[in-house]
C-alpha cells in the first residue's frame, strides 16, 4: 500500500510562563491510502493536538517545534508558508471534523452562508454554481436542500454533525481527521453517522484519522489503532494485534481494554487505571506511564523506552516488550 502521510518526530509544545507543556513529544507514524487509523487514549494524551498539528494550526501559545516532519503525499508541508497552507493544503488536502459540531457553526449565519464562504475561499465559482455543489453534498450526507436556509439552532445534533462532515468533504481532500464525531449524540444517531462515514470513505476513496475515547467504536471503524499516552505513542498495531486473542502488549492498552464493557463476555468487575495523567511541563523520568503501571520495573523509572517493532506492523514502547 502507498503511504499518504508520514509523520516524523512531531513535537508540539505550548510555551507558558511556567514552562513548555509537551503536548506532543516526538510522535512518529504512517498512514496508508484508503486506511483508517484510530487514535485512542485518555483525555489530554495528545489525540486532538495531533489533528490540529497535521493542519498546522495549533492554538496559541502552541508551536510545532523544529525537526518535526509532516510528509503528505511525498511533500513535507512543514516548511510551507501559512499562506500556501491555507490556500492549498488546509481543507484542500487535509480536512478536519472538529469535536462538537455546534461549536464549529456560527449561530448568526445560515448553514448555506457558512458553507458558501468556505467554498468560495478555495474555488473560483459563482454563487449559483457553489450553491448547486453545496446541495449535492448535503444530499450525500442525507440532508434536504432546505437546510441551507436554516440556522444552527434550528437543527438537531445529528444534522449539525452531517453538515460539518459535508463541509469537510466538498473540496475533496485526501485525508479527513475526525475528532470524536459521535460525541454527545444518542446511539441511534451515532450508528447513522458511522455508517455514513463508511459510505463516504468508500465513495471518495478517503483516508481517515479517527479520534475517540471509545475503544469499542474504534474497533468497528479503524484498520489500525494508535494508543497515545502523555504526548507519546504507547502502542501501534492492527485491529487484530490490539483486540485479538493475544491481546495488547503495552500495560496501558491492556488497562484501557479492561475498563471497556464487553457485550458478549461476562466480567465480574471493570478495571481502572489508578492516579492521573502526568504534568507535561515536568513529566516523570523514564516511561511516562510507570507511576500508574501495574507491571513497572526499576528500569521503567530510569530510562524512556523506545517505540520498537515487536512483530510486523506492531510497535510498542515498553521495556517488557523490548527485543
Amino acid at each position: 500500500m502507498d503511504k499518504l502521510l508520514e509523520v516524523k518526530n512531531l513535537k508540539l509544545y505550548y510555551h507558558t510562563s511556567k514552562g513548555a507543556v509537551r503536548a506532543l513529544d516526538d510522535v512518529s507514524f504512517d498512514l496508508y491510502k484508503g486506511e483508517t487509523l484510530g487514535l485512542v487514549g485518555e483525555s489530554g494524551c495528545g489525540k486532538t493536538t495531533t489533528g490540529v498539528a497535521l493542519l498546522k494550526m495549533p492554538s496559541p501559545p502552541g508551536r510545532i517545534e523544529p525537526g518535526s516532519q509532516i510528509i503528505l503525499d511525498g511533500r513535507d508541508i512543514m516548511p510551507l508558508p501559512e499562506k500556501e497552507i491555507r490556500k492549498n493544503v488546509r481543507w484542500e488536502e487535509v480536512a478536519m471534523v472538529f469535536q462538537g459540531a455546534m461549536n464549529c457553526l456560527t449561530p448568526v449565519y445560515t448553514i448555506g452562508k457558512q458553507m458558501l464562504e468556505t467554498l468560495q475561499e478555495h474555488r473560483d465559482m459563482d454563487k449559483a454554481q457553489a450553491e448547486e455543489l453545496i446541495k449535492e453534498y448535503l444530499g450525500l450526507v442525507g440532508l434536504p436542500p432546505e437546510v441551507m436556509g436554516r440556522y444552527p439552532h434550528e437543527l438537531s445534533g445529528g444534522m449539525k454533525q452531517r453538515i460539518v462532515i459535508a463541509t469537510a468533504l466538498f473540496l475533496k481532500p485526501k485525508l479527513v481527521i475526525l475528532d470524536e464525531p459521535t460525541t454527545a449524540l444518542d446511539v441511534i444517531v451515532q450508528a447513522q453517522i458511522i455508517n455514513l462515514l463508511k459510505k463516504l470513505k468508500k465513495t471518495f476513496d478517503l483516508s481517515f484519522i479517527f479520534i475517540t475515547h471509545d475503544l469499542s467504536l474504534e474497533a468497528e471503524v479503524s484498520d489500525r489503532i494508535c494508543v497515545m499516552y502523555a504526548g507519546k505513542i504507547a502502542e501501534l498495531g492492527t485491529n487484530q494485534q490490539i483486540y485479538g486473542e493475544q491481546g495488547p502488549m503495552h500495560p496501558y492498552t491492556e488497562k484501557l481494554l479492561q475498563a471497556t464493557p464487553l457485550l458478549h463476555k461476562k466480567v465480574d468487575s471493570l478495571s481502572y487505571i489508578p492516579g492521573t495523567p502526568p504534568d507535561l511541563i515536568d513529566p516523570p523520568k523514564g516511561c511516562r506511564f510507570h507511576p500508574r503501571c501495574h507491571k513497572a520495573m526499576d528500569k521503567c523509572s530510569q530510562e524512556e523506552p523506545p517505540l520498537l517493532e515487536v512483530e510486523p506492523g506492531h510497535m510498542v514502547a515498553c521495556w517488557r516488550c523490548g527485543k
